[in-house]
């Protein structure tokens, strides 16, 4: 006996789905040929993030447009996939040129602190309420990181430690907003340095804050071999 298989109403809804989101994508700015031959790196080392093998043929078929519009790949971000990154395209666009500089497109997002400073001192840095749709899809893939072996993760635990859950995840996004920020302007390549390297470049300048504070006090900051 033979059965046929049909697709589904909701399978065909997804299909068509698919279709509308490539064809809003097609009308987006081409930028593929304005991305340079050599591209320098926004954070690098020796080791690379992994890339995840999970990932659906409409997701493959997506990400490849993505980058042929885009002129750089933004799943090299830990925390953005293809569908976040459509959601963040549509609000911000393509071009960053309307933003003359990373601070004007963090403070356009909401993401800066809101000092109010009085005779030299600050009384609150907290970022100012925000509906900013863009925005909250960069507090979830800051949320997103917070797991992760990435620098990202690592800069995200943190924060959280010294400032709590809220305000590392803000800080986070506005981390990965600056990251997105220089990618789509300059078209650079992201690779994330891995959770070790950022602890190593971490230590390294606590270190340098130490010797230097020690050196101003008039001591010499040395290391103690036998509790290594």
């Amino acid at each position: 006996m033979l059965f046929m298989l049909y697709p589904t109403d909701n399978f065909c809804r997804v299909l068509r789905c698919d279709a509308q989101i490539e064809q809003q994508i097609m009308k987006w700015e081409n930028h593929a040929q304005a991305a340079p031959v050599e591209t320098k790196n926004i954070d690098t080392d020796s080791s690379s993030r992994k890339k995840k093998s999970s990932k659906s043929e409409s997701d493959l078929n997506l990400e490849n447009i993505l980058m042929k519009k885009l002129g750089v790949n933004l799943t090299e971000i830990p925390g953005l996939n293809v569908n976040s990154i459509i959601k963040l395209i549509s609000e911000v666009g393509t071009n960053m040129s309307r933003f003359p500089t990373v601070k004007n497109f963090a403070s356009w997002l909401g993401l800066c602190p809101d000092n109010k400073i009085s005779g030299g001192k600050v009384l609150s840095s907290r970022t100012k309420p925000s509906a900013n749709k863009a925005a909250q899809v960069l507090r979830l893939a800051a949320l997103g990181v917070l797991r992760s072996d990435s620098a990202l993760g690592g800069f995200a635990r943190k924060m959280r430690g010294r400032l709590g859950a809220p305000k590392a995840i803000t800080a986070t996004a506005h981390k990965i907003a600056k990251i997105v920020y220089h990618m789509l302007r300059d078209r650079t390549h992201f690779r994330d340095m891995g959770q070790t390297e950022f602890e190593r470049q971490h230590q390294d300048k606590t270190l340098a804050s130490l010797k230097k504070k020690a050196a101003a006090l008039g001591y010499t900051l040395t290391k103690n071999e036998a509790a290594i």
